[in-house]
């Protein structure tokens, strides 16, 4: 007679103890990838003696007279003249929020516990829903340039192509009009590049005299191995996965924004800052547990000379 074996299932000639045998889990549950908020940050110009609460807070920028080049006579006094009028940016303040329902009966049958991890959860959504409303503001500005990467120059965003990649001219120009319209550097003498990985991929791959590679591998050798971005052509440059990109380009080419700024490009006011909010329980019974986030805030584009963007494809394209 064949031995019968007492295993982890039941065939033939094998007795199998099936209940013993069980999938485990791990307990600890990890967060989903995440990138670091920061378009808020680029807001530095916020209300300083704000007048009253309101729905809107109007800031105000006064206009510089005309250059007086003119000889003074001695014996003529000269005319007035009037000082023109203020140019005024209003901020419209919104509600934003977002919240949970955690359940009783979750809270005791779930393998990990749910309440700090959707508090992280929330936390995150927070910062993370906030950058994205900032960064429709910036990404609107009236200055921009195409990346000239590509054989013929698109003059629209319709109108980028896979070829259209960024190149250092892009970045030299765009540093060039913000000098010309005395935009005020954000740090030093230099201005902010926030940059797509994929639009830096092509940035720092660029060959030839002139180029991000050519420049760095004689003047910065140090940084060049790293794939360091560092400063270059008058800007430091941050390099985020957060720049907006969409496949809005032509034939559904994905194009991405790279943007560049100086100090008081982005205004921002605040009613009352986004935070953490734990509601109170109402149900009849205590089981459902609310938490969420709440903030009333807006932002709108304050100093446009401060601002450009650039409007390219990349070459490593990802959908």
């Amino acid at each position: 007679m064949a031995n019968t074996y007492t295993g982890t299932a039941t065939i033939s000639n094998q007795t199998g103890l099936t209940n013993l045998v069980q999938t485990a889990y791990d307990r600890y549950v990890e967060m989903a990838l995440r990138s670091q908020p920061l378009i808020r940050d680029i807001a530095d110009k916020r209300p300083v003696q704000q007048a009253m609460p309101g729905s809107s807070v109007v800031f105000q920028i006064y206009s510089d007279l005309a250059q007086a080049t003119s000889t003074l006579t001695e014996n003529v006094d000269p005319d007035a003249v009037a000082m023109s009028n203020t140019s005024t940016v209003s901020v419209t303040l919104n509600e934003y929020g977002n919240a949970a329902l955690l359940t009783r009966k979750l809270g005791l049958f779930s393998l990990s516990d749910v309440d700090p991890a959707a508090a992280d959860i929330l936390a995150y959504n927070m910062a993370d829903s906030l950058d994205a409303v900032a960064m429709t503001t910036l990404r609107g500005g009236s200055n921009v340039l195409f990346a000239t990467g590509g054989a013929t120059d698109p003059t629209a965003t319709n109108e980028i192509a896979a070829e259209d990649t960024i190149t250092t001219a892009d970045i030299r120009k765009a540093v060039a009009k913000l000098r010309a319209g005395l935009a005020v550097p954000r740090m030093g003498s230099l201005y902010a590049c926030y940059i797509h990985p994929e639009v830096s991929h092509d940035l720092r791959a660029e060959t030839g005299s002139g180029g991000f590679q050519d420049l760095h591998k004689y003047d910065a050798s140090e940084n060049f191995w790293p794939g360091f971005i560092g400063t270059f052509e008058g800007a430091y440059f941050i390099e985020t996965p957060r720049m907006y990109n969409a496949t809005d380009g032509a034939s559904s080419a994905r194009a991405f924004r790279t943007i560049l700024t100086g100090k008081q490009a982005l205004a921002e006011a605040v009613a009352e800052e986004p935070h953490t909010v734990i509601g109170p329980v109402t149900d009849k019974l205590m089981r459902a547990r609310p938490i969420g986030w709440y903030g009333v805030l807006g932002w709108a584009r304050y100093r446009e000379a401060a601002l450009y963007r650039i409007e390219s494809s990349s070459s490593i394209n990802a959908a």
